[in-house]
């Protein structure tokens, strides 16, 4: 469905006192969430989250990142979802994001970056059943 994402607001951020502001700034940029929840992840479910990136230099340092402290994902709901949320985001690295993104506000690096969403409509799918099961997700 193009009209649905997924995104995870990372642990440095929840850790940083952030999360109230980004699911304000998101809300305000017209998404509707349809399911959140906060938990800590193992890195075995954060090993299987970032699996495309098993190769990168980076990897195990995003996964001992990743399930360092509470995390929360969320579901949303939007025409272009993806790309819209994408923008909404900004660059991956802080540095290079707009003025206005989520990561130029929050992020405090590349590793750091504050926020996950996911990056093409056929991955929203897989990201998500990863932490919500189907009745927790409310479409209307």
């Amino acid at each position: 469905m193009t009209n649905i994402t997924f995104a995870v607001i990372k642990p440095d951020a929840v850790k940083n006192g952030y999360t109230t502001s980004i699911l304000f700034k998101i809300e305000k940029s017209g998404f509707k969430i349809i399911a959140m929840k906060m938990m800590q992840i193992s890195q075995k479910i954060a090993n299987k989250f970032y699996h495309e990136h098993q190769n990168s230099f980076y990897f195990n340092s995003l996964i001992t990142f990743m399930s360092s402290g509470p995390i929360i994902p969320i579901m949303l709901k939007k025409n272009n979802a993806v790309k819209d949320f994408r923008i909404l985001m900004g660059n991956k690295n802080p540095l290079y994001a707009k003025n206005g993104t989520i990561r130029k506000l929050y992020a405090k690096s590349l590793e750091q970056n504050a926020i996950h969403g996911s990056d093409k409509n056929e991955n929203v799918d897989k990201e998500y059943q990863l932490f919500f099961d189907e009745q927790e997700i409310f479409l209307k």
